[in-house]
């Protein structure tokens, strides 16, 4: 079984990553092996790639606080693991940023999942991480977001904390209300 340093640099090495590796862009995730929390979202925003560190914006902000941990904890505690859908910024589009490129998931997340032997939940952030780790189902992400206790214990779907969801979050205020503390007590359980 590779070890994460491998798995990086076969990911750098990849010719489908060629464009990043060129410009020493390297794939941005973590996966500590005491990891108990994976938080599966699309991709680096453009702010993370230029910083080096993963939801490293408002939306990480807000998604520090669903989560009730402090940057400290998020960041340095080993406790918990960032595995996108992609590890580049993907670029941008008319209503944000780009998708992640198909087969990337299904490429790495396997080998780097192999190393993190003490997961015991998986944040689903998004249509794309939901899609993939929930194949079966074919609800929207609200529907899904909605329905997260039939995910549990292993799953937990969130939409994303991006400020531009701001509007959902007003329309939907059971997210707030209902979701967001399971998710705290889940997280709070798991990581005492």
């Amino acid at each position: 079984m590779p070890n994460i340093l491998q798995i990086t640099q076969a990911i750098m090495a990849d010719p489908q990553n060629q464009y990043y590796t060129e410009r020493g862009i390297e794939p941005l995730f973590a996966a500590p092996t005491t990891a108990r929390i994976n938080i599966v979202g699309q991709a680096p925003g453009l702010k993370a790639e230029q910083s080096r560190l993963y939801w490293n914006d408002k939306s990480g902000d807000r998604l520090r606080q669903w989560l009730g941990v402090d940057r400290e904890t998020f960041y340095h505690s080993g406790l918990f693991a960032v595995i996108p859908m992609d590890f580049y910024y993907p670029g941008k589009s008319k209503s944000g940023d780009l998708p992640p490129r198909k087969g990337f998931a299904e490429k790495w997340h396997p080998l780097i999942l192999e190393n993190l032997p003490n997961l015991q939940l998986t944040i689903l952030i998004g249509q794309y991480a939901q899609q993939y780790y929930l194949p079966h189902h074919s609800l929207s992400v609200t529907e899904t977001v909605a329905h997260y206790q039939d995910y549990l214990p292993h799953f937990l779907p969130l939409v994303h904390p991006s400020p531009r969801n701001q509007i959902w979050l007003s329309k939907n205020p059971w997210f707030e209300q209902m979701v967001i503390p399971a998710l705290q007590a889940q997280i709070k359980t798991i990581l005492s």
